[in-house]
């Protein structure tokens, strides 16, 4: 390894380390705008520049490797007046906005003018003006701003694989634009506003709403998709006013989906706020005392074979352990956490966990997507699978309708008889698996969510095991939830005891008069129209589909409003934290339960937050392994037989409104239209601004 010796101290640096690298890795702050580790290099900025002996001018530290013997300073004086002077150009353009900029506080180019600029400017001709672009309804732009980093460039190229944006003109009528003025079809562009080291980009939907130092700050979970990416939410008041990423390396990087970013506006809009009694139409505002002494009543007179629970995908662990105790107290078994009536098997871990890891896909060399589109149903995943094609080596093909995905895919076939070839080793791609080193498959929830969903999933164990995707040292099956609390559902075995019912089956015993009373936790995602006469209670935080059929209405918490346990499509056990308080009269949903049970005279025996995870803990030992993720024992899975011949489809129309949180926001209600029903996929959005 190369030793160089930088401002008089020697290191050693592996090969192909940059001078910046080195820096960093000495304790030494180099000021750039255009680098970023995650990124290729593009060394355009030159605010990195520091001096080299036996050079005859200052170096990009971001671009130079270093070699062996090299003599770095980078506080002499020609790497001080080289920075200076760069800031100084800079500046040139850059307009005085900083009082009304939305990067003001949080602005690189505030920071480092301050540390490393000249206190004055020489320039005095008029600063040049460009016109700002139309990106969509997500990231603001002021163009005139732009110090031409190209951060946002290669970010849309690389990481999300959209190649949109770009560079016209030179010198000084150089202008990043999308050629062609459309918005940003990325479900990533909202990190080029993280990126952007100056107030160019902006996020359309926070302008102007607050300053950096006014919000408090709380590190949390996303629960808009399986994933489990690290967040961090602000908050001004009683209001959730930014979501920005927080970096996890083995789950999210630094990056975010849209949803996640945008769809907070939908908190606000839409929620219940008090208890509500009747039908809609005769529907009455109640008490809580009302609330819970009438839905308590009904189970006490309706037998327990009549009794179900479903629990929908945005719920916490500590809600569902709740509601599920009440149940099993109740001796209803008719229970199930797949609303979508995935045919997920429960009693074998490894068969609904995502195996591989989200950072063990880096490792795979080959991938076979089985009914899934992951750019709609995680997009972090699809980002780690298009890093990985970029590696090179890497060999990627679907079953299921054809694909707009950010990597090239082969398409084997679209439905059950491909699948099946597969399975007997009769299919052309089975080579490709069988030479690969750590290849790995796919399972999407459309797969599963079939009449035939557990032969689908036998017959991808078939492959699996045929393959030797599972091994002592790798294991490269993967079921991909898009659900946040499904995972944590199946972990506390939130599904039907014996004799119990499922969702199709509680679904049809509410036609059928079978079910009498059903209890729903933030279950909105079934058809309402398939309840018969049954006696509803819908116990969530959003006035949406669950709660349009409720014949008792118990307003609960969002994930921002309470303190909750997720477990993501890998089964890392996350905490999310409360960052603000729920609306009027809602309760966190695990102390609802509780006051239910205790009138029902089966009081659940916790009190607090700390007693009830002390018991889920004791109860299933998984949750006490905080951000952590282990080996899940192989065993078998699935149900044999044959698989219907037609083709799979894929559980998300429209990634912008899958849950009640998405469906209130405006912000998301825009995009679904910009993106999707201007190029004919959905149908006009018909809600209204509010």
């Amino acid at each position: 390894m190369p030793k160089l010796t930088i401002d008089g101290d020697e290191i050693e640096v592996p090969v192909g380390t940059t001078i910046l690298q080195a820096c960093e890795h000495a304790g030494i702050e180099i000021p750039h705008f255009c680098f970023h580790e995650r990124l290729n290099i593009a060394g355009n900025c030159r605010m990195c520049l520091v001096e080299v002996e036996r050079s005859p001018k200052p170096i990009a530290s971001c671009a130079m490797p270093v070699a062996d013997g090299m003599v770095v300073h980078t506080n002499s004086e020609k790497a001080v007046k080289a920075r200076k002077g760069v800031m100084e150009f800079l500046l040139i353009n850059h307009p005085l906005d900083c009082p009304i900029c939305d990067q003001g506080g949080e602005c690189d180019l505030q920071d480092q003018a301050m540390a490393y600029g000249f206190d004055r400017g020489r320039f005095e001709e008029n600063k040049r003006a460009v016109r700002d672009k139309d990106f969509g309804p997500l990231v603001a732009t002021h163009m005139t701003r732009c110090i031409h980093c190209t951060r946002c460039i290669r970010f849309l190229t690389e990481i999300a694989g959209v190649q949109e944006l770009g560079a016209t003109g030179r010198g000084e009528n150089m202008e990043i634009t999308t050629y062609i003025e459309h918005a940003l079809g990325s479900e990533l562009s909202g990190n080029i506003i993280d990126l952007c080291p100056v107030g160019a980009l902006t996020s359309k939907p926070y302008a102007f709403i607050a300053r950096p130092w006014e919000l408090m700050k709380t590190e949390s979970v996303d629960v808009f998709d399986a994933v489990g990416s690290n967040i961090r939410v602000d908050t001004r008041g009683g209001q959730v006013l930014r979501v920005l990423p927080r970096i996890n390396e083995a789950v999210n990087e630094e990056w975010i989906s849209d949803k996640t970013r945008f769809a907070i506006d939908g908190l606000r809009r839409r929620r219940l706020d008090r208890p509500y009694a009747g039908r809609r139409g005769a529907r009455v505002e109640i008490d809580w005392s009302e609330a819970l002494d009438t839905v308590a009543d009904r189970l006490r007179r309706v037998p327990a074979e009549r009794i179900a629970a479903i629990a929908g995908d945005l719920c916490d662990a500590e809600s569902m352990f709740a509601l599920k105790e009440l149940m099993v107290g109740l001796s209803a078994p008719s229970l199930d956490c797949r609303q979508d009536g995935a045919k997920l098997d429960p009693q074998c871990r490894a068969g609904y966990l995502f195996n591989t890891t989200i950072a063990g896909i880096e490792e795979a060399d080959a991938c076979l997507l089985i009914g899934t589109n992951p750019r709609w149903e995680a997009p972090l995943i699809n980002a780690r699978l298009r890093k990985r094609h970029l590696q090179g080596g890497f060999s990627i093909a679907a079953v299921g309708p054809r694909l707009d995905l950010s990597f090239p895919v082969e398409l084997l076939g679209e439905g059950g008889d491909t699948l099946g070839a597969l399975a007997a080793g009769e299919h052309s791609w089975c080579e490709r698996l069988r030479a690969a080193k750590k290849p790995m498959l796919v399972v999407g929830q459309g797969a599963l969510a079939r009449r035939d969903g557990g032969q689908v999933l036998a017959m991808a164990r078939a492959i699996a095991e045929t393959h030797r995707l599972v091994r002592d040292d790798w294991n490269g099956f993967n079921v991909l939830h898009h659900a946040a609390a499904r995972v944590g559902g199946l972990d506390l075995g939130f599904v039907p005891g014996p004799g119990g019912l499922d969702v199709a089956a509680i679904i049809e015993g509410c036609r059928s008069g079978r079910i009498e009373l059903l209890y729903l936790l933030g279950a909105d995602e079934t058809d309402i129209d398939d309840f018969g006469s049954a006696f509803v209670v819908y116990q969530g935080h959003h006035g949406d589909r669950g709660a349009a059929r409720a014949d008792v209405i118990l307003p609960g918490a969002a994930y921002t409003e309470k303190d909750g346990t997720y477990i993501n499509t890998e089964g890392r056990v996350q905490l999310g934290r409360r960052a603000t308080f729920p609306p009027g009269d809602a309760r966190e949903d695990w102390k609802i339960v509780r006051a239910l049970s205790g009138l029902l005279g089966r009081p659940l025996p916790y009190d607090s937050l700390g007693e009830l995870r002390h018991r889920l803990r004791a109860a299933y030992p998984t949750f006490a392994a905080v951000d952590r993720v282990g080996p899940a024992p192989w065993g078998e899975f699935g149900r044999a037989g044959p698989v219907d011949p037609a083709p799979f489809t894929y559980p998300i129309a429209d990634f912008y409104r899958t849950d009640p949180i998405s469906r209130a926001s405006i912000t998301m209600a825009e995009c679904s239209d910009v993106f999707l029903v201007h190029h004919g996929e959905l149908p006009a959005w018909t809600g209204t601004r509010g």
